[in-house]
């Protein structure tokens, strides 16, 4: 059953990751699956232009997730790192959300956080029961 909660949060952590919403300038805004669609269609044209850490980093941990998601038993490791790698993104999308004050952007980032917290805690309170 452990790993079957698992699954569901890591596919909900996942799907959050696609719900980070930024706005700036005048009247421009985008979700970050746009703008992940955005990177990605560049990144095909010319792979240089999105060489940023903040394009790769988070990029990498999405990938990580998906790994996690077809494991047979997510490994810790590998959902921590993931999460550490989006969470640079979603910490920053967060601070300007609270900083803003922005209640889109700040409600945005929330899902993240907390399926990250129940994962956690899923992986903490199933190896508890291990020992």
């Amino acid at each position: 059953m452990s790993h079957q909660k698992k699954r569901v949060l890591l596919f909900l952590l996942f799907l959050s990751t696609f719900l980070g919403y930024l706005e700036w300038g005048d009247d421009q805004s985008s979700f970050l699956i746009q703008t992940e669609l955005e990177i990605f269609t560049k990144g095909i044209e010319d792979p240089v232009s999105v060489l940023h850490p903040f394009t790769l980093i988070p990029f990498i941990g999405q990938i990580l997730l998906l790994i996690s998601l077809f494991q047979k038993a997510p490994k810790k490791w590998l959902v921590i790192a993931a999460i550490i790698g989006l969470g640079l993104l979603f910490g920053l999308i967060l601070f300007i959300g609270i900083i803003g004050p922005n209640l889109k952007i700040l409600f945005s980032s929330l899902p993240f956080w907390l399926f990250s917290i129940l994962l956690i805690r899923e992986f903490r309170t199933s190896r508890s029961a291990k020992l």
